[in-house]
């Protein structure tokens, strides 16, 4: 996917190789005015690491001496000053800790559960009787345009993780061109090379403020009807708008989650402001092999406690087990579910400890019909 707006970094034009001082300055109060706008929509710090080094470059090209009155200490003096601007910007904004962490939060966010949102939540209606009732949107939504509305947040979805995944991989690649620029010890083929690479800095800032701005969930534009006027008589349609937020994926927990000969007890990682009724999908599968002639064997299980027990296992078998969120009338994307392979053991040497976890346990399971 094509990210418009945005040139690749290596298919900006390069400027002369001489320019004169007022291009330069002419540029410089150009970029700066750039960077003020976008600062001021924007409190991260890249900006403000643009600031510094279009300010700074700005300094040294009014305090230069004429061309003619140049000596070699002058312009290694400027050498060394730009260079360490380029190199300042690498270290802040670009260095690969912190681009490491925002990939981790990207990779994350894939794995995240998208939601709809409404707001306001509950509208005001009149019933059969004509009484004024205040009505859950949920209970009162057309069917088909909740679905549309669904769509359109599912897709607006996949493109925010793949236009992240590509401003990343950009941010990237600009890093490997500055870093390769800052190595050049010719002072020369440095500084003709300046106008460029000033270029080059400023874009990626601005490539690195549009990831932070599309790492949130965003508010949708849609232009359908959501609640039936059948619901709503003579009155108008309520304002209603739409955005998206996310819960992180339930992650098994490998060390607490284990397995004893006939029973198995499963605990994952979950936000720890959830409450306590959340529910949960788990799906058992016996793990079989081309060799035994035997059927396989699925099942889904809706549960509301973490850890559960699933019991009524065969011993000496691998089990793998996928937990998941509970399907919501408002989820719109999810793609990643995470699961764990356990084996039961082959001796009864456990079943003592059964007892005790198998009486509460059973009651906080209720059974699916099987996948």
């Amino acid at each position: 996917m094509s990210f418009k707006g945005y040139l690749p970094l290596d298919q900006v034009a390069p400027s002369p190789v001489q320019p004169d001082l007022e291009h330069f300055q002419g540029q410089s109060q150009l970029l700066w005015a750039v960077c003020a706008n976008a600062s001021s929509s924007s409190q991260h710090s890249s900006f403000g690491n643009m600031a510094k080094v279009l300010h700074e470059t700005e300094t040294t090209l009014d305090s230069t001496p004429p061309r003619e009155e140049q000596d070699d200490n002058v312009t290694m003096k400027q050498y060394l000053r730009n260079k360490n601007l380029v190199l300042d910007f690498l270290r802040s904004d670009l260095n690969p800790h912190h681009l490491q962490y925002h990939w981790n939060k990207v990779h994350l966010l894939k794995k995240c559960y998208f939601y709809l949102k409404f707001e306001p939540r509950h509208v005001c209606v009149r019933d059969q009787n004509n009484m004024m009732i205040f009505a859950d949107i949920l209970q009162i939504a057309n069917p088909c345009q909740l679905q549309k509305i669904k769509k359109m947040g599912k897709k607006q979805t996949e493109i925010q993780l793949a236009l992240l995944t590509e401003l990343l991989e950009q941010l990237e690649r600009g890093r490997e061109e500055l870093s390769h620029y800052v190595q050049i010890c010719n002072v020369e083929a440095f500084l003709s090379q300046w106008d460029l690479n000033i270029k080059r800095v400023l874009k990626l800032s601005m490539l690195f403020n549009k990831l932070i701005s599309l790492e949130e969930p965003r508010r949708l534009h849609v232009k359908h009807s959501l609640v039936s006027q059948i619901h709503l008589g003579s009155a108008l349609h309520p304002p209603i708008t739409f955005s998206l937020y996310t819960k992180k994926p339930p992650i098994f927990d490998r060390i607490e989650s284990f397995a004893c000969q006939t029973w198995a007890q499963l605990k994952w990682f979950s936000e720890s402001q959830e409450s306590h009724l959340e529910r949960w999908q788990l799906e058992i599968k016996l793990v079989t092999d081309d060799s035994q002639t035997e059927p396989g064997y699925r099942q889904t299980q809706e549960v509301i406690s973490n850890p559960c027990v699933i019991n009524h296992l065969l011993p000496g078998r691998l089990y793998e087990f996928t937990v998941r969120r509970s399907y919501t009338h408002t989820l719109v994307y999810s793609q990643w579910h995470d699961c764990i392979i356990l084996k039961t053991k082959t001796h009864p040497a456990e079943d003592a400890k059964e007892a005790p976890n198998c009486s509460l346990m059973r009651r906080f399971t209720r059974p699916t019909p099987s996948v």
